[in-house]
């Protein structure tokens, strides 16, 4: 199944306009490859890395958590893996509302420079910056890794 493409996003002319109308565009992008990907093979690795379509999203789930939110990860190859009794659906939701709470975190961000306001004793919190380009980066990169799983796994393609 082909999907229609969707361009990048036109964004505000401001630097945050831009960070986050790209970093959106990503998230929705991922969210769309793992929605009604088919049991099990979304969670069967296609790869010998073990790699897989739920793994990705349940991982961007922590990345997301733990940059804007302050939430501490104790093992990160574990985020790798979904739970067994989690669907793709299950998986999609929490994604969405991690990334739904951290929006409402950088809604309250006006300077670019300014450490992210989170809760993470002992440890400093990275600037709005660096938090969105790094979060542009790490979604982007595992939306390509998803790109190829999700046609390997029933021919669909596109964003």
């Amino acid at each position: 199944m082909r999907r229609r493409d969707t361009p990048p996003p036109r964004t505000g002319s401001s630097e945050t306009e831009t960070l986050r109308g790209f970093l959106d565009y990503l998230r929705s992008s991922i969210a769309a490859k793992v929605e009604g990907a088919p049991e099990p093979r979304a969670r069967t690795a296609a790869v010998p890395s073990g790699t897989n379509l739920l793994g990705l999203l349940h991982h961007l789930t922590h990345v997301e958590r733990a940059i804007f939110l302050g939430a501490e990860v104790t093992s990160w190859p574990a985020t790798f893996r979904a739970a067994p009794d989690d669907s793709a659906a299950d998986v999609v939701a929490r994604y969405r509302e991690a990334v739904e709470q951290a929006n409402a975190v950088l809604d309250t961000c006006a300077d670019l420079g300014a450490p992210l306001p989170r809760p993470r004793p002992g440890r400093p919190a990275p600037s709005v910056r660096w938090a969105l380009a790094h979060m542009i980066e790490e979604t982007g990169r595992h939306a390509g890794h998803a790109d190829i799983l999700r046609e390997l796994i029933d021919g669909t393609t596109g964003r």
